[in-house]
């Protein structure tokens, strides 16, 4: 179990890594656009790539493992209602936020056994 939750978690970092912090802290286009769409002006985006890695980083210490997945589930609601107020698909886009919050929580719950402590799926 505690395999599956580092791969899984591993996976949920390259993926932030790869298609979100990356072009946000080089200011790409594709981050620049959604960005637009969602009414958020341009001189954020540094910054909230910033965010967003620090929130990889927390999640993926063991020590700070469980305030990055509060932090990380913060910013993802902030994102679900950006896309939720200008209308955005409703599961391509404004609910995958809870997708990928879900399979960070997920990891974090296969990793943890403090954390299945607290919200066990199965009761002993």
């Amino acid at each position: 179990m505690k395999i599956a939750g580092w791969v899984l978690s591993g996976l949920i970092a390259l993926f932030m890594l790869g298609a979100s912090v990356t072009p946000k802290l080089l200011q790409m286009d594709v981050a620049l656009e959604p960005l637009a769409v969602v009414g958020w002006p341009a001189k954020y985006l540094v910054l909230i790539g910033v965010i967003e890695l620090v929130c990889v980083v927390l999640l993926l210490i063991p020590r700070t493992a469980l305030l990055g997945a509060v932090l990380f589930t913060g910013l993802l609601g902030a994102a679900l209602a950006a896309n939720l107020r200008v209308d955005n698909p409703l599961f391509s886009h404004t609910l995958f936020s809870l997708y990928l919050g879900g399979a960070t929580w997920m990891a974090l719950w296969l990793r943890e056994s403090r954390v299945r402590d607290v919200f066990p799926l199965v009761r002993p």
